[in-house]
Order: structure tokens, then C-alpha cells, then sequence
């Protein structure tokens, strides 16, 4: 049996149901999963069990990062005065170049950022499928399962091209039965239930200006007789709105809702645009809202309703959505983000410090149906995140170090655990090289420059 204890933190985070929070905490990990939690010694703890240093450090679990496109990695810094209909424009013919090298490469850089921010759970939105460029998803799950973070990949589809009325180039989307084939493979060949599990698949057609009404429909069937979870782009921008209302004479959530896409196995990014009744109706139904403030700002897309979500006991998770949307991909800067936002409609008690991190950790785990992650207490699963408060940048933050963690400057995480098991210790990551990652990931961004010239 593996066993470690974390020894002696400045405060141990449960963010369990009491909000719970331990100074002086310890955490005790028996394989892979926390048999205790408390201050001092646990009782009959056994020789030989691994120590590690907590002091100076607060203890919360590890992020959960809820919408994301690792691919987009490659394509950062592009389309930069851009809203969201023309950034797409202008990057979905570099996509159609997708392959191999470049899903694998992008997401062992986007998974290795994510890691460093103190993130060990992340889903992936991954609809881009050219055809002849290789297994993409089986590239990307193999980069999860070498940098060892917990992966949620949807098998993404679009199958409404720019000639029947779509936003995306014909030779990018795919065949509607083709497309329900694969996902219908992909969770047959990867998706794992248990509880502790490393990956799990979840059906995801992209977008009300991306998919027929019959993908839609028949994606929510599928998922349902699977047993796995949906997930897509909803309510996002003003043109979706208006796209929405001439395609189908309604908005794009009543849309979702006709289509089956509302309830407590579905979540949604972005929500920016709902009106009262629709941010009503995603709490009735327990529908998950996956809330990205920094690529909503980025692509001047307007702020979500997160406080009325949150108000109403919608689900709410954070998200740090595609790397060439946010250009970055630190889950923590994300709760920073979140806090300034809500704030930002003129309420400084919109939003505090550890609600914010609520989002990151407990609420992006409802969103993924995941009740044993996103908490540290007996019988969760031993994904831990310890972040230096003794350091220079949190100087002076004495009288509330968590609070610390959101309103200083995001930190790189010192220790990260993940099913008990390290992927950053002392700040570097453990199961890969951070320098050659880099290397590879600039010598795959010159090619992709330039094959587009």
C-alpha cells in the first residue's frame, strides 16, 4: 500500500459542504485515495509512510478545469482584435491542418500549463476531425495519461458546413452518421466509470451555428443510452443569439431545451446571454455552466451572469476555454479573473476570494459529475494542489492566505498530487521535461505558420 501524509500545512482547504477550513492541517493519501484529514498525527499511522513538508503552504484540492481546446495552443496570438464569428473565420483554415503531432504536442502543453496553475482534473472540447490526419483523440488522451492529470475528453462533432447555412468551411465538418459513429466508438473504446477514474468521455457536438438540428437531438439520445455526459457551446455572443432566432425562432438555450440538451448530465460553456427565465431554467434543470471570464473578455463576447447562476444553485466551474481565446492557460489566474469580473458590474461583494475557488474546485467537479474529487475529506480521491503562501509574492497576505491565492499574482503550484500520485514537485513537472516541451511545442507552431504562409 502507498501512503503519503502531508504534514503541517499553513491551512488545509476542504471545501467540503461545512466550508471547513484546518489551520496547521495534515492530509493522509492511502492509495490514491484520503483516509484522513485533521492537525497532528494520524492514529496508527504506519512506518515507512512518505512525509511531505505542508509548511508554508495552503492545501486545496486540485483545480478542475471545466471547457477547454487544447489544440488551439499551437494557434495563440492570432485574430487578436476579433469577436468570435470572425476569429473563427480566420482560424478554422489553419485547423483544417490539424494532425497527429500537433494534437499531441498542444496538448502536452496545454496539459503541462494547466498542471503548473495547480489544475488535476481538465476537460478537452475537441471538434475538429480532418479527415486522414490520424486518431486526434487517441493523441491527446495519451498526452493526459504521460503528464498524469485526470482527463474529461468530449468527442466533439460539427456537421454544418458554410454551404447549408453553418459558420465552418465544408472540409472541416463532418458526415452526421459518421460523426455519432465515432463518438459512439470513442466511449466505447476510452471512457472509464469508476470512481477513480482517469478518463472519462463525454458527447459533444459544437455549437447552434456549427451542428444540423438532428445531430443535436440524436448526440443527447446517444449519450443517455451510454450513460455519459453531454456538453456544448451555448448562448456565448449576440450573433449566436441572432443566429439562433432567424435559424429556429427562438433563443439558443429554449433551442437546447427542445433539442434535450438541459439537466444534471449536461453542462454548458459560456452562458453569457441568458435572460432571467433562461438562468432560472439552467437551475431548475441542474444543468452545469462552465464560466470562461477571460476568453469571454478576449473576444469581447460580455460577462456571464455568474452571481444570479450561482444564486439560483447552478453548478458553476471554471474554465479556461481554448488557448488561442484566453492565450493562456492557468486555471488559477482564471479565479483571479473570475473575481475581478463579477466584481466588474459595480458590486466589490459580487464575487470573494473563496468562492472563486469554490468554482475551480467544487463546482467544476458537479459540472463533471465527479462528487469524489474538487474536496479534501475522507473518501475523495487524492488530488491535492499546495501553493506557497511564504513566498515574496504573498508577503504580506498573513491574515488570510487563502484569500491570498485569488487576489496576489497566480502562482505556479509547488506540489501538485494527483490520485495520490506527484505531477509537479518543487514546481517542476515530474513526468515530462519542461524545456523540451517547449522546444517541441515552438518547432510544431513555426511548421503550422508555415504551411499557411
Amino acid at each position: 500500500m502507498s501512503r503519503l501524509l502531508i504534514d503541517s500545512c499553513e491551512v488545509v482547504v476542504t471545501m467540503n459542504d461545512a466550508d471547513l477550513e484546518i489551520d496547521g492541517g495534515s492530509i493522509l493519501i492511502e492509495d490514491g485515495r484520503l483516509t484522513w484529514i485533521g492537525t497532528g498525527e494520524p492514529p496508527g499511522v504506519a512506518t515507512g509512510t512518505e512525509r511531505l513538508d505542508g509548511r508554508g503552504c495552503v492545501a486545496l484540492p486540485g483545480l478542475v478545469n471545466t471547457h477547454h481546446h487544447l489544440f488551439q495552443t499551437m494557434t495563440r496570438g492570432r485574430a487578436q482584435d476579433r469577436g468570435l464569428f470572425d476569429w473563427l473565420v480566420e482560424l478554422y483554415p489553419l485547423w483544417a491542418g490539424l494532425d497527429e503531432e500537433w494534437v499531441g504536442v498542444a496538448a502536452r502543453v496545454g496539459l503541462s500549463e494547466l498542471a503548473l496553475s495547480g489544475c488535476s482534473t481538465t476537460t478537452d472540447h475537441h471538434y475538429v476531425f480532418p479527415a486522414g490526419r490520424g486518431d486526434l483523440l487517441a493523441a491527446e488522451i495519451e498526452a493526459a495519461r504521460e503528464i498524469g492529470l485526470r482527463f474529461h475528453p468530449c468527442r466533439g462533432s460539427m456537421d454544418l458546413g458554410r454551404s447549408s447555412g453553418g459558420l465552418p468551411p465544408d472540409g472541416i465538418v463532418e458526415d452526421t452518421d459518421s460523426a455519432l459513429a465515432q463518438t459512439e466508438e470513442a466511449v466505447a473504446r476510452f471512457h472509464d466509470p469508476s470512481p477513480s477514474s482517469m478518463l472519462r468521455i463525454a458527447v459533444a457536438p459544437c455549437s447552434p451555428f456549427s451542428v444540423t438540428e438532428r445531430l443535436m437531438s440524436e448526440a443527447a439520445v446517444l449519450a443517455r443510452r451510454l450513460g455519459v455526459r453531454l456538453h456544448t457551446h451555448v448562448a456565448e455572443t449576440l450573433d449566436e443569439e441572432r443566429h439562433c432566432r432567424e435559424r429556429f425562432g427562438r433563443g439558443p438555450l429554449e433551442q437546447l431545451e427542445e433539442w434535450g440538451w438541459l439537466g444534471a448530465d449536461v453542462w454548458l460553456a459560456h452562458c453569457v446571454h441568458l435572460a432571467e427565465k433562461d438562468v432560472r431554467r439552467v437551475a431548475e434543470t441542474a444543468t452545469g455552466v462552465a464560466w470562461c471570464p477571460s476568453s469571454n473578455l478576449r473576444l469581447g463576447s460580455g460577462i456571464a451572469p455568474a452571481r444570479a447562476l450561482l444564486d439560483e444553485g447552478t453548478p458553476v466551474g471554471l474554465g479556461v476555454d481554448g488557448s488561442a481565446s484566453n492565450d493562456c492557460g492557468n486555471l488559477l489566474a482564471e479565479a483571479r479573473q473570475a473575481l475581478l469580473v463579477a466584481r466588474g458590474r459595480g458590486d466589490a461583494g459580487a464575487l470573494s476570494a473563496r468562492e472563486a475557488l469554490r468554482a475551480a474546485t467544487r463546482g467544476g467537479a458537479r459540472c463533471l459529475g465527479r462528487d469524489e474529487i474538487g474536496s479534501l475529506e475522507p473518501g475523495a480521491r487524492g488530488d491535492v494542489a499546495l501553493f506557497a503562501v511564504d513566498d515574496l509574492a504573498h508577503t504580506g497576505f498573513e491574515a488570510d492566505p487563502v484569500a491570498g491565492l485569488v487576489l496576489g499574482a497566480p502562482a505556479r503550484v509547488r506540489h501538485l498530487l494527483v490520485e495520490g500520485r506527484f505531477v509537479v514537485r518543487d514546481r517542476r513537472l515530474v513526468n515530462a521535461d519542461e524545456d523540451e516541451l517547449a522546444r517541441d511545442g515552438h518547432r510544431v507552431a513555426r511548421r503550422i505558420a508555415a504551411e499557411v504562409g
